[in-house]
Order: C-alpha cells, then sequence, then structure tokens
C-alpha cells in the first residue's frame, strides 16, 4: 500500500513517515502542495494524508483538483481546525476522514486502515481469491490452504494491482504506471508476473494476449 503524504512541518512529517513505513506502508512525503499535486500524476497511491494548510496548494485545492479528473483516491485531512465549516468544506472536496491535530500516532493507524477498509475491501481485511487462497491487503500476506505463501515486494505490488482491478484486464501500461512509475521494457512485466504466477495455481493469474493480465472470480 502507497500512501502520499502532504504535511509542512518537518518534525511531524517524518513523524508520521517513519510510523506508517515501520507498520509495512511505502510513504512518499511531500511539504508542499504543488510538490504533491505533480506526484498523484506521475505515481499511483492508495491513500492521501493532506494537511489543508501547506505551501504552494492547499490541502482543500489539491483534492478538489485531483476529484475533478476523476480520481477517487481516498484521503484524510489532517488539521488543527476545529470550525465545522471547514469541516463541511473538506468533505464536500471529497475527503473520507479527518484526524485533528495533534493525534495519537495509533489513532492514524487505525483511520488509515479504516479508509482503506472501506475503499477497497468492502469491511473485510482479507480477499478471498479461491476456495483455497486469501490474500491479506493490510498485512500483505497471501495464504494457501492456510499456509503464507512468501511474496517479493513487486510480487506483492502486482497482486494487489490484479486485485484492486478483479474482473478486468491490468494492461502493460497499467503495471508501469502503477507499479514502477515509469517506463520499463514489457518482458521484464512479464517475468516478474510469471515469477508471481509460478506460486499460484495455474488458472488464478490468466493472460490475455495483446492486452495484459486478469484474476476472474
Amino acid at each position: 500500500m502507497r500512501i502520499l503524504l502532504l504535511e509542512d512541518e518537518f518534525s511531524l512529517r517524518i513523524s508520521i513517515k517513519e510510523f506508517l513505513e515501520d507498520i509495512n506502508y511505502e510513504v512518499d512525503d511531500y511539504a508542499d502542495g504543488l510538490d504533491a499535486y505533480d506526484a498523484i500524476y506521475s505515481k499511483s497511491y492508495d491513500l492521501l494524508l493532506l494537511d489543508v494548510n501547506v505551501p504552494s496548494m492547499n490541502g482543500f485545492e489539491l483534492l478538489q483538483s485531483v476529484r475533478k479528473d476523476n480520481n477517487k483516491t481516498p484521503a484524510i485531512f489532517l488539521t488543527s481546525m476545529t470550525d465545522i465549516e471547514n469541516f463541511n468544506e473538506g468533505y464536500k472536496k471529497g475527503c473520507c476522514d479527518y484526524i485533528r491535530k495533534p493525534f495519537e500516532l495509533l489513532e492514524l493507524e487505525l483511520r488509515v486502515k479504516q479508509a482503506i477498509l472501506r475503499f477497497y475491501l468492502d469491511d473485510s481485511e482479507q480477499i478471498m481469491i479461491s476456495e483455497t487462497i486469501f490474500y491479506d491487503m493490510l498485512k500483505g500476506k497471501l495464504m494457501l490452504s492456510g499456509k503464507e505463501i512468501v511474496l517479493r515486494k513487486i510480487e506483492k505490488d502486482i497482486l494487489e494491482l490484479l486485485l484492486k482491478n478483479k474482473n478486468s484486464v491490468v494492461s502493460m501500461q497499467m503495471f508501469q504506471e502503477h507499479i514502477w512509475g515509469d517506463y520499463v521494457e514489457p518482458a521484464t512485466i512479464r517475468v516478474q508476473v510469471n515469477n508471481l504466477k509460478q506460486k499460484l495455481p495455474d488458472d488464478i493469474i490468466q493472460n490475455r494476449r495483446g492486452m495484459g493480465y486478469i484474476i476472474e472470480r
């Protein structure tokens, strides 16, 4: 799971980043709204953590702009604001939650998990791939008949992208944009997908020649 963090207070930003990385999230951190805005269009994120009062483009403006481009990535505002009108403004711009500063990092963890569960997993931490295969999106664990299948980071990223687009073909371009963030040779993608396929039953990940890969369930 990759998170974008926008927070201009240095010590708080580093504390949040280190905490989230310690519990196995990937975090890209920014202090400037425009830098964060550019990153959203160059990479793929599973969650946006946005301070409201930041330089160049505030959190409200940033989220409003990406929502206009039909980016539905869940977003949580981090703010010291207490005025109900400000909260209302944030929800109108498309956030799913607020965290009031100062906050405990445990609260942040809980809110992040809930936002991900609501948006991606329909309140269930485990995604059923087949009758014997489950993937825990939050813990990044793949279980086959009750035993964990150890995955490398790139294999987890590929599997999660396929599961988020279950029953739809994931194209080479989507793999490039969402996982590598830049152009890579299709042969490299095929090698990594095949490495993952070897750890799963034959029919789980299917190739659609000339189109990409799909998990159908």
